[in-house]
């Protein structure tokens, strides 16, 4: 599952890792975060993980989150593609990431298309922010490292080779 540890790397990379609560940078308040990005009812004010937490929670995360992705895109993908598609996940959450026009695009089998839907996905509370806008351009980045265009695909309809 070399997926996997690249979806992991890409994570830690945009995220960081806070082993004590802290307010959502786009609200200042709730939902409060710990770890890699982790939210929920059980975490607040005075929340204290440890690393081992931390990481146990971002490697059960990633797994749930592979496993949604491969439910729901109807294409085979590559490693790349699929650690791409499980941190933009991880960040939006599968129910945008569901009705999204980059998965539409994507199961169009419109890899270009998909991977220029990544940039849109930049505002939090309405605003664009700095670190999503860097955070897209990773994904994408990693989305096309391993995107293969087909002959005859709606992406490559020439039919040139790739």
């Amino acid at each position: 599952m070399a997926w996997s540890d690249d979806a992991c790397s890409l994570i830690k990379q945009f995220e960081g890792c806070k082993l004590k609560a802290y307010p959502d940078p786009a609200t200042g308040a709730a939902p409060w975060t710990i770890g890699y990005g982790a939210t929920g009812p059980k975490i607040g004010p005075g929340t204290v993980w440890t690393q081992v937490q931390a990481d146990a929670d971002l490697q059960e995360r990633v797994t749930a989150l592979g496993a949604h992705i491969t439910s729901e895109v109807r294409i085979p993908l590559s490693d790349e593609e699929t650690a791409a598609l499980v941190s933009f996940t991880y960040n939006v959450g599968t129910g945008n990431f569901d009705h999204s026009t980059l998965l539409k695009k994507l199961n169009a089998g419109d890899i270009q298309g998909a991977a220029d839907e990544f940039p849109k996905w930049n505002l939090a509370a309405g605003k664009v922010l700095a670190g999503l806008v860097h955070r897209r351009s990773g994904e994408m980045a990693e989305f096309l490292l391993g995107a293969n265009f087909t002959v005859g695909s709606p992406t490559n309809p020439e039919g040139v080779a790739a």
